[in-house]
């Protein structure tokens, strides 16, 4: 994890009379603000629901309804342009050949593209995501889970991020990928790399580094391919190498190697870094908020509840921030007329938060009617094409909580607690915990 992390001071914690004031001065790149960042998206969907942000030259998509309607359209908003002007901005040329040089080659994501080409992308990614095969991992990813809660309970402290919540992931998409066992370290440091290109707060010494640790990334990802082009596996990356879907014609569609190895790493680093700030952000709420603890005892058997539970855990801390978008023309959004060539980043966290969609959205209330429209996983062509592993990963986390532990509390004033400094995500860094080991 990123040790530059800042806690929430200032204009963070504005008062809503202060709201206004906070719009005018405050930028979604102060790590206050993505912090604790809900004054801040409240006096944007009030007052400029399509915010200029000066100094991340992006406009911020606030309301969720202006959301849909660039979900809904893909052509007028770009995914590819948005995404890849976004990634190492301002240091692109540097970045690519680096990469170019000493990595293999430069990769670029083919999932974050635009149709006709997004079309064929996303059906030969998707045969690895089907709900038989999801079906199919939760025994074993609820052993994984079993074993590692079990290594930390009988201690009565950790770190919910660094002992919990990254190495689960890591060793749940290691399995899913085929990869080798006892690599959370360099997972860890590959997707802080990879997630700092597009989180717009790295400088050119930070991004050297970490297009270092791509390459390193890319090496390791390619010998692992290669091995199974020549012996598939029952693996997610054999999937991807040796996808094929068939047309109508009967001709048939895969994938390039260079395809294939950037479908590859967006496993590898979305499979883990989301679900991990996902799981980091269960046990914040778990920790500092009595009803959503005592929720999670009462229902961790009763499977339609705890999918409910998930869903509004989803909503209320999303782990994605924002994602980006690009305009390809002149358009209207939100009453803001924009240019042709104008950065989106659609706030997924603003949106949740809307009172006109969610009433009381700070509350967890795992009745709401209308719990799906969360908008945490995207939407439209790019909703999240892992969303169903996602989710059972989440629950399966919170039921061996709930069988295993009670009494979870910081270990650490509130205040103390540390984000990761990036405008794509809200990543608890360090999230020291104590807690009871439940007895049987």
């Amino acid at each position: 994890m990123d040790t530059q992390s800042a806690p929430a001071t200032g204009a963070a914690n504005a008062a809503p009379g202060d709201e206004q004031v906070l719009l005018a001065k405050a930028s979604l790149a102060d790590p206050a603000i993505q912090a604790h960042p809900n004054a801040f998206y409240r006096a944007m969907r009030r007052d400029d629901p399509v915010h200029y942000d000066a100094q991340l030259n992006s406009w911020l998509v606030s309301r969720h309804e202006d959301i849909l309607a660039v979900q809904s359209d893909p052509i007028t908003f770009s995914v590819n342009k948005g995404y890849h002007e976004q990634q190492a901005r301002g240091m692109h040329d540097e970045f690519r050949a680096i990469l170019e040089r000493e990595g293999g080659g430069y990769f670029p994501d083919a999932i974050m593209s635009d149709p006709p080409y997004h079309t064929r992308i996303r059906k030969l990614m998707e045969n690895a995501f089907t709900a038989h095969r999801v079906k199919e991992l939760e025994p074993r990813i609820r052993e994984v889970v079993g074993d590692l809660l079990d290594t930390v309970a009988g201690q009565g402290r950790a770190d919910a991020v660094r002992d919990i919540a990254v190495p689960l992931t890591i060793r749940v998409i290691v399995e899913q990928l085929g990869l080798d066992h006892g690599m959370e370290e360099k997972i860890s440091r590959w997707s802080v790399a990879v997630t700092a290109q597009i989180g717009r707060m790295q400088n050119r010494e930070q991004m050297i580094e970490n297009a270092h640790q791509i390459c390193e990334l890319q090496h390791y990802l390619i010998g692992k391919m290669k091995e199974r082009e020549a012996s598939p596996r029952e693996d997610m990356i054999s999937d991807i190498v040796h996808a094929r879907v068939k047309n109508a014609d009967g001709s048939e569609e895969t994938l390039t190697f260079a395809e294939a190895v950037s479908l590859v790493r967006a496993l590898l680093i979305a499979g883990n870094d989301t679900t991990a700030t996902a799981i980091g952000n269960l046990f914040y709420l778990l920790a500092t908020r009595v009803e959503v603890a005592q929720l999670l005892k009462d229902s961790a058997a009763d499977e339609r509840v705890m999918n409910r539970f998930v869903e509004e855990l989803l909503r209320v801390e999303p782990p994605v921030r924002a994602l980006s978008r690009m305009t390809t023309c002149e358009v209207e959004l939100g009453g803001t007329k924009l240019p042709a060539g104008a950065h989106l980043l659609l706030v997924y966290a603003s949106a949740n938060d809307q009172d006109e969609v969610f009433p009381s959205p700070r509350a967890f209330d795992v009745n709401r009617p209308n719990l799906g429209r969360h908008v945490s996983f995207g939407g439209g062509i790019h909703r999240c094409v892992g969303l169903a592993l996602a989710r059972m990963e989440v629950k399966v986390m919170a039921q061996e909580i709930a069988r295993r532990f009670m009494d979870i509390r910081l270990a650490i004033p509130e205040d103390e607690i540390r984000y990761v400094p990036t405008v794509a995500t809200r990543t608890i860094a360090s999230l020291p915990i104590t807690f009871t080991r439940r007895s049987a």
